[in-house]
């Protein structure tokens, strides 16, 4: 039949494929191997999908530890009447020729200089080599003590880490003859409006005493610490690491100045705290006041800065003047987790779609190919015994 014969092929060779004792009892014989199409080998598509599915399901995981943050603002409900001030500024000024102080809207005065602590010391003792890590001018960079960006003030988790009260640390000791001051410390002032100031002793004020020569004027700066709230050093301030100086050595009469808008901020990472962080203050005699000593929430102020500094006449005062604002708002930012069977879900829905879509995708694939190859067969001629393509025809031929 058309050669059939005349090839070597006969009946037997679409039977059963010989075998040993369990091959007799096969219900549904098998054609041999000889007469099968092989496929397109899926190796390597599959192994593709395995990888696509273990970068998603890695990705779903570390999303779950990492957790979701979100912020929300609201009008702060919580009365507070006072708030702790953070300071430690080096000014290249002796101690005895500098004059502390601060006063707020409500009309209160606070001897700022009473309350601080102040330390001898040398402009060269905190500059040059002896500059910090970290220390850049406002707005310039700074590496890792710059101002935080978003994403790091977003980290409730970096937060909390970093929220660990500590004392301020001892200035070093100078043998040689003094020419700065440092002052630091913590003082309290009302919850409001205020402008706490640095300026020459005999200016500013009127007081009874020598009059201070213009000659030793400089209001050159650096500030490690300006912080409104708990006293938490690691936390990074867009003030902390900064430092600011005269243009030249003759500008004796200049105007540093620092404008701050305070937001009340609370970090926490259970949800659940949330209406009571927001309704108390973190006062010593709130009866729950403690909570903010736990690792699950804090309460502290972040704030916004800008500055302006400039010569000024011998008709102004000189020196370094820090005005800040309490904006009658808080912000909330909490980051929750999803339960772990959510988790479960999650990677079961990833690994089942990409499975899915990957199967279609490579039945999409075999249908495209099955159409270029009929197109091919048409436009090359007949089609030979059982669906062969005429050019194997004409070789058996």
């Amino acid at each position: 039949m058309n050669g059939f014969g005349a090839h070597g092929h006969d009946e037997d060779a679409f039977g059963p494929s010989k075998g040993g004792i369990v091959s007799s009892f096969d219900a549904f014989p098998k054609t041999k191997k000889t007469y099968l199409v092989q496929g397109r080998n899926s190796s390597a598509w599959t192994v593709t999908l395995i990888l696509t599915c273990i970068y998603l399901a890695w990705s779903e995981i570390t999303r779950w530890f990492a957790g979701t943050t979100s912020q929300t603002f609201s009008v702060e409900k919580g009365v507070s009447h006072d708030m702790q001030i953070n300071i430690d500024v080096i000014v290249a000024m002796r101690c005895a020729d500098l004059h502390v102080n601060m006063q707020d809207a409500a009309g209160d005065r606070t001897l700022a200089g009473d309350l601080l602590r102040k330390d001898p010391t040398t402009w060269s003792q905190w500059t040059g080599k002896n500059l910090e890590s970290g220390m850049h001018e406002l707005g310039k960079g700074g590496g890792e003590k710059a101002a935080p960006g978003w994403e790091e003030l977003w980290d409730v988790h970096e937060q909390l880490g970093r929220a660990r009260k500590r004392k301020f640390s001892k200035t070093p000791r100078v043998r040689a003859q003094t020419d700065s001051c440092r002052i630091f410390g913590s003082m309290d002032g009302n919850k409001v409006q205020g402008d706490f100031h640095i300026t020459a002793r005999g200016h500013g004020y009127l007081e009874f005493g020598e009059h201070l020569d213009h000659s030793t004027f400089n209001f050159s700066h650096i500030i490690r610490e300006m912080s409104f709230g708990p006293y938490y050093p690691s936390l990074t301030n867009p003030l902390d690491a900064t430092i600011a100086v005269t243009p030249t050595p003759n500008d004796k009469f200049y105007k540093f100045q620092y404008y701050l808008s305070i937001v009340p901020t609370i970090y926490t990472d259970d949800a659940s705290l949330l209406p009571l962080l927001s309704s108390i203050t973190s006062s010593k005699n709130h009866p729950a006041s403690s909570i903010f000593h736990t690792t699950h929430a804090i309460k502290t102020n972040q704030y916004a800065v800008t500055s302006q500094s400039h010569k000024v006449s011998e008709n102004y005062v000189p020196g370094i003047f820090v005005k800040f604002d309490i904006e009658p708002i808080m912000l909330a930012v909490v980051e929750e987790w999803g339960g772990f069977w959510r988790l479960v879900v999650r990677l079961v829905n990833v690994v089942s779609g990409v499975m899915v879509a990957g199967s279609w995708a490579w039945q999409l694939a075999d249908w495209g190919i099955e159409i270029v190859g009929r197109r091919r067969r048409r436009t090359g001629g007949g089609v030979g015994v059982l669906g062969t393509p005429q050019r194997e025809k004409e070789s058996w031929d």
